[in-house]
């Protein structure tokens, strides 16, 4: 990960364990082990109640239908109705100040290599960039927003002009931004960022909320498919482990809180320096280089990217947890 300034000072590299893949690329994969494994998966239902049952809970859709199980998961996301079921009183998503928007450019032939992440500190923009094995392209960018627009407000933004805005608010940082934005041919629909600090009730006897319901980060942390793949396997485990519902996801919000509530603390304080005005960014600019070598040396990430679960580890209480008996990261293998 390599970052510069504007005006094309070099602020830091960070060595880092990251696969940039596309969300289209994701669900493909998963939705396709699901169906190895005969996982029905239904579509064009939209969760509007659920109530535990005697034995288990029942899910109430938008088709007027319902679905009984033992217990129920909430992956639904910023906007979680399961969150809002389970404490009606839950803080809602916070703005962080930034939208986002991207694409892919074809054609071009930037120098660098694939598998390094490439960041802008604009003096008016945050850019980002990957160059993929296949010679594309995958890029975003931030551009400050203080006031929170809404969603038909950034969908009745089109390609050309989130093209006009974006070559205006890059034109005077140096990089190869506007050659990326004008090799795109489609623009992405904008959109807002929004982190959770801090959802006080993760579940109930029978339901339980993971990923962005429960702790959506900004994506300037580089970790929402991780935590959420990493909450979908402890949460696994605790069920493996534990005799009930409850005891299980009592487990399961012991062992993530801390860490995932760290995730965004350190998603919002990145997301914070991208929109520095232009006083604070002079002072980014300086301080950064420092900050990085520091970072490097002490090797002060590898909390966040570093962390390995292992399957096998008991999450029984007296029981080492999985963290502690992850294997360290240079012999470790993917479970």
């Amino acid at each position: 990960m390599t970052m510069v300034s504007g005006r094309g000072k070099h602020l830091g590299t960070l060595p880092m364990r990251a696969r940039t893949v596309s969300r289209s690329d994701r669900y493909e994969v998963l939705r396709d082990e699901a169906a190895r494994r005969g996982v029905v998966i239904e579509y064009g239902k939209r969760l509007v109640d659920a109530e535990t049952t005697g034995g288990g809970v029942r899910a109430v859709f938008s088709t007027g239908t319902s679905a009984d199980g033992d217990v129920l998961v909430g992956t639904d996301g910023l906007r979680s109705r399961t969150r809002a079921i389970i404490d009606p009183e839950a803080p809602a998503a916070r703005h962080i100040g930034l939208l986002n928007t991207g694409g892919y450019a074809r054609g071009l032939r930037l120098p660098g290599e694939p598998g390094v992440a490439h960041f802008v500190f604009g003096r008016r923009c945050f850019f980002g960039y990957f160059i993929h094995p296949d010679g594309d392209v995958w890029w975003f960018a931030n551009p400050p927003s203080r006031r929170e627009p809404s969603r038909d407000e950034l969908l009745a933004i089109t390609s050309e002009q989130w093209r006009a805005r974006l070559e205006a608010l890059v034109a005077d940082d140096q990089g190869p931004m506007l050659d990326i934005i004008a090799a795109t041919d489609e623009i992405f629909p904008g959109w807002n960022t929004y982190d959770c600090p801090s959802i006080p009730r993760w579940h109930n006897d029978r339901m339980v909320i993971i990923g962005d319901a429960v702790h959506a980060t900004s994506p300037s942390s580089g970790q929402g498919a991780s935590l959420a793949i990493e909450d979908a396997v402890l949460l696994a485990m605790c069920l493996r482990d534990h005799p009930d519902a409850p005891a299980a996801f009592r487990t399961f919000e012991a062992l993530r809180r801390d860490r995932v509530e760290r995730v965004v603390q350190h998603g919002k304080r990145s997301g914070d320096g991208k929109a520095d005005g232009p006083v604070k960014a002079r002072i980014r600019d300086l301080v950064l280089p420092a900050l990085m070598r520091r970072m490097t040396a002490r090797g002060s990430l590898d909390w966040m990217f570093d962390y390995r679960i292992d399957w096998d580890a008991s999450t029984s209480p007296g029981d080492r947890t999985p963290a502690e008996r992850a294997e360290p990261a240079e012999t470790s293998r993917p479970r």
